[in-house]
């Protein structure tokens, strides 16, 4: 028998433990160093499933939504458990939980990681439609890199703590007020990653003038394990100013930035995330020799 319940807060060493299965298998979620949880898990609500002794399922739900004021939640089924009906209680009672039932609208989307067919048909059979793809591409470094070229004027310098989160959430939220989760970046939001153990000043680089006007950054990340014990370097975000684009400070900031994860990470491997109808940004990537991974999406409901 499973028992469902909704709460508050998770029990951080089930969870993680649930979530390291399914990271096993599936290749995601990303566990922080330490014994923390993926920041897509802090705060919200929680369902848990649990047989026995064992936490076997859960649904994340962000109660403070996307940009757009969606709620948006993670569902994992731990992979021994899968076909048994878990993953179809778990949506039920979460559209219960939220109302979708009786006004479904676009007010709620969930995450599927690895574009499962599972996934594809529990989403069909209580009416989610596909609206979003998120594409994880990556690319070895051990081979040349092209060299970090920059527009006239321009410079490389590494982010201050305490000094340069304003203008880094500025520069975001020109560069990503399309985006439905990045476009939402706080300066509190950058405060707060900065205690995370992957912080890594050094990485996050900042584009400016002669005049310190921050242009662009590129905040790089490492992960202690893709899914296959070995690490691998990530393009976190890069974000121009609108009024900067156009004159390769994209490409240059990118190319500085695997630069960076090379030779002073030790990285051997990049990745990264890009949306499926980011045209623009897919042609820079695939010029610069990343290659699809594997693709993530969301239904919404």
């Amino acid at each position: 028998m499973t028992d469902f319940s909704w709460r508050d807060n998770a029990d951080v060493v089930e969870l993680r433990a649930l979530l390291a299965d399914v990271a096993a298998v599936d290749g995601r979620p990303s566990l922080p160093d330490g014994d923390g949880l993926p920041g897509e898990y802090r705060g919200g609500e929680y369902l848990i499933a649990v047989r026995g002794d064992t936490m076997v399922g859960c649904v994340h739900l962000n109660t403070a939504g996307d940009s757009a004021g969606r709620l948006v939640a993670e569902l994992v089924v731990r992979p021994a458990d899968r076909g048994q009906g878990v993953g179809a209680d778990l949506v039920a009672s979460l559209l219960d939980r939220t109302g979708i039932t009786a006004d479904p609208g676009d007010r709620l989307r969930i995450w599927a990681h690895g574009d499962q067919p599972a996934a594809a048909r529990l989403a069909a059979r209580f009416g989610f439609a596909r609206v979003r793809e998120m594409r994880r591409l990556r690319r070895d470094l051990t081979d040349d890199l092209p060299p970090t070229t920059l527009p006239d004027g321009v410079r490389l310098r590494a982010f201050r703590p305490g000094a340069d989160e304003d203008a880094v959430t500025e520069v975001n939220h020109l560069a990503f007020a399309w985006h439905p989760e990045q476009g939402a970046l706080t300066a509190d939001d950058i405060r707060a990653t900065e205690a995370e153990p992957w912080f890594d000043a050094d990485g996050f680089l900042l584009a400016v003038n002669e005049n310190d006007r921050l242009l662009g950054f590129h905040w790089t990340k490492v992960h202690p394990d893709a899914g296959d014990g070995a690490p691998i370097g990530e393009v976190y975000v890069v974000g121009v100013r609108p009024d900067a684009q156009g004159g390769g400070l994209g490409r240059g900031l990118t190319m500085a930035g695997l630069h960076h994860l090379r030779d002073s990470r030790g990285m051997r491997r990049a990745m990264l995330y890009v949306e499926s109808d980011n045209a623009p940004a897919l042609a820079v990537y695939h010029r610069l020799g990343f290659t699809l991974w594997d693709t993530d999406v969301q239904y919404g409901h």
